[in-house]
């Protein structure tokens, strides 16, 4: 009987690698779904008003921040760790943005980068206690948490400052040069950049596939990959299209898809992207199988605290000022877009893409509700209800296995 199992799947590889497929990438799938499902809902109660240009770009600008910290905090959760400072940090960062550009008139690029080798900082402090010391990232960070947010209100003095130079502001509020006249209400230069990401990332996943299909991998079947790739294609033209409709590719989402592309390839390509994930998976074994676990887990916050940095800066360049209030809740809605995305509580599991796809979903979420006037109180039970699904999905997942 098993000879004639063995010669079945032998006859039917197609089949054994589909199952294969939609058993290892189900997950993946279903956040997918769960996004258009999501868009479909709030596009529709809100008569059409979530995809209209001027909605969608706002839709960006207004989650830029959570999508770049979250690309750091997938890294730290995969570790097997978590950082509960990163939304006071990038409000310290943007404090101490708004003392150097307004109070002491510095220009903005040396000011830029100040604030990201103090986030790296930031990054290192905590990382070093959490690595070398062994001392729970939950506690360090939390302390962070509060020591950032007292620091921050000590810089500004309990007040606003602002507003920033003009040129500091576009990297929020900016777009792109456009290369050729717009053809009246359409920006040519940016649907452009669009249809050229989407050829690429369809040119990617053929060379991905055809990789994974060379190594043995179970692959998707093949009238499903061309589904997909076809379907991937034309959502991205009609948003590039939609974009390109009210005033272009705002500057924020070069640099979003900038670093999505390079923390893919990180994770998916080099050395190190494969060791954070095999520390995250098994400490103990990555130790004995001569990785620096210590100096990884270092690395992954120092990395976080450039990022917090980073989306403190675009934070304050959107609102052109830097509040006491400012980065409140971040790390709830970051943190929840990792889970969301398919990251594990247990470390060792998830995807840049899963992290991003999570991103969307809590910012879809949010506009929508805004849009429907829905009160902050019932978006915070919504968006808790949300979160405490996926991770009890990911522990039934676990528990399955």
């Amino acid at each position: 009987m098993t000879d004639k199992t063995a010669e079945k799947a032998a006859a039917m590889p197609g089949a054994a690698q589909g199952g294969g497929f939609w058993k290892n990438n189900l997950r993946e799938y279903g956040m997918l779904l769960s996004l258009f499902v999501i868009m479909l809902f709030f596009e529709i109660v809100t008569n059409g008003t979530l995809l209209r240009p001027l909605n969608l770009t706002n839709l960006v600008l207004q989650n830029s921040y959570i999508v770049i910290m979250a690309l750091g905090m997938l890294l730290v959760i995969v570790t097997g760790h978590i950082d509960l400072s990163v939304g006071s940090v990038a409000g310290f960062v943007g404090a101490v943005a708004a003392v150097l550009m307004v109070t002491y008139d510095m220009h903005f690029v040396p000011a830029t980068i100040l604030c990201l080798v103090l986030g790296g900082l930031i990054g290192a402090a905590q990382g070093y206690w959490v690595a070398y010391f062994k001392i729970p990232s939950f506690i360090v960070t939390l302390a962070g948490m509060l020591v950032f947010k007292g620091l921050a209100l000590a810089i500004l003095a309990g007040q606003s400052i602002g507003p920033f130079p003009p040129t500091f502001q576009k990297l929020s509020s900016g777009f792109i040069p456009e290369l050729v006249p717009d053809m009246g209400s359409l920006y040519p230069t940016s649907l452009a950049i669009g249809a050229l990401l989407a050829l690429g990332l369809v040119w990617q996943s053929f060379k991905s596939r055809t990789r994974q299909e060379h190594h043995g991998i179970a692959v998707e079947p093949y009238g499903l990959f061309l589904a997909k790739n076809a379907l991937l294609f034309g959502v991205i033209v009609y948003f590039a299209y939609l974009i390109a409709s009210h005033r272009g590719l705002p500057n924020v989402l070069v640099i979003m898809v900038a670093l999505i592309a390079l923390y893919g390839f990180v994770t998916t390509r080099t050395t190190i992207g494969r060791q954070i994930y095999a520390v995250g998976g098994n400490e103990r074994a990555a130790k004995l199988s001569g990785i620096k676990t210590e100096r990884l887990t270092f690395l992954t916050f120092v990395n976080m605290g450039v990022l917090a940095a980073l989306a403190g800066l675009v934070f304050a360049a959107r609102l052109n000022t830097a509040t006491p209030k400012a980065g409140l809740g971040f790390e709830l809605d970051v943190i929840a877009a990792c889970f969301i995305g398919g990251a594990s509580a247990y470390g060792g599991v998830g995807r840049v893409g899963g992290a991003v796809i999570g991103a969307l979903i809590m910012g879809v979420m949010n506009n929508g509700m805004s849009i429907l006037g829905i009160g902050i109180d019932y978006q915070q039970v919504i968006k808790g209800l949300v979160l405490l699904g996926a991770v009890c999905l990911d522990v039934y997942n676990k528990r399955k296995a």
